[in-house]
């Protein structure tokens, strides 16, 4: 089962965040829960009749993503937390108004927005790439929130101006509209000259953040809001904010990947509790490439968390 759950994030702009699995009922407990603030109540309907609450987990997915893309992750971790994956602000289902702020400063405040509202605290926080590091600014302002940390496939180092005009030319090459999904996952697993070799898992990774319209498919998002999100952090370094997460954080590369062994161990070397996994014949999309393998990699973290 998979409900959505309203949150209010900053600036009043409205998220869908998405809770996997069976929440428990209690009594004459009601349904889904329609408005941004019921959280914490459902949380504590959890707790009620003697019941342990579950320990909540918050997915957040990188640029381009969306919460569905953490639906493997968030079944599996539903059979012993409460799992939500959020819908970031100008993707999948959340608002994307056009003069709404896309800095870091509003990401990480809809992260902390989504913690409270529903309830989740004290939480464990799963990024990847951009979702990792709104996860470790949030850690790193609210540690009173966060327990916990799993970076995915984030680099830590400023990656500069050359990096961002890259990802303004390979927009401009995107062949839109496609016609099918079947053309979507060939170009982006195939055809697409950033790949070095066929990934039927990034064709797949991107048929999800497509929609049909009258002319065929196109993304759900607006390429201009992503390139305008991504400027907010590719040109600076975010080592001092590792510095000052107090919780346990684990870095997960995949080996093919973008984050490279040498920078993903300065960044555990500089986490005050870091620790760190990699996944072989992974690439950037870790837990799309090998799902089985990625849960391998954070599953002795989590149950670190009820010893």
């Amino acid at each position: 089962m998979v409900r959505r759950i309203d949150v209010t994030g900053a600036g009043g702009v409205s998220l869908a965040a998405w809770e996997f699995g069976d929440p428990p009922k209690t009594g004459d407990q009601v349904g889904d829960i329609a408005g941004a603030g019921q959280g914490a109540a459902a949380q504590a309907a959890e707790t009620s009749g003697g019941h342990e609450p579950r320990p909540g987990v918050l997915l957040l997915h990188g640029l381009m993503g969306r919460a569905s893309h953490w639906a493997p992750t968030a079944r599996w971790l539903s059979e012993r937390h409460r799992a939500v994956a959020l819908d970031q602000r100008g993707h999948g289902q959340s608002a994307k108004p056009e003069k709404a702020a896309y800095t870091r400063e509003a990401y990480v405040e809809d992260a902390e927005a989504a913690v409270e509202q529903l309830g989740l605290a004290p939480v464990v926080l799963i990024g990847h790439a951009m979702g990792a590091l709104t996860a470790w600014q949030l850690a790193a302002r609210r540690p009173d929130l966060v327990r916990g940390l799993i970076i995915c496939d984030m680099r830590a180092s400023a990656l500069g101006a050359a990096s961002q005009r890259e990802w303004e030319s390979w927009f401009k090459a995107w062949p839109l509209p496609f016609a099918t999904l079947a053309d979507v996952r060939k170009w982006f697993g195939e055809d697409d000259p950033w790949v070095e070799r066929p990934s039927p898992s990034r064709g797949e990774f991107y048929a999800e953040v497509m929609h049909e319209g009258p002319d065929g498919w196109r993304p759900v998002f607006d390429p201009e809001q992503m390139l305008t999100t991504r400027e907010t952090w590719v040109y600076d370094a975010h080592w001092e904010e590792l510095t000052q997460v107090r919780c346990p954080a684990l870095v997960v590369r995949g080996l093919d990947g973008e984050l490279g062994r040498a920078e993903s161990q300065e960044m555990v070397r500089v986490l005050p509790h870091g620790q760190y996994a990699e996944v072989a014949d992974a690439g950037h999309l870790v837990h799309y490439d090998q799902p089985d393998a990625w849960r391998a990699a954070i599953e002795p973290f989590l149950d670190s968390f009820s010893d």
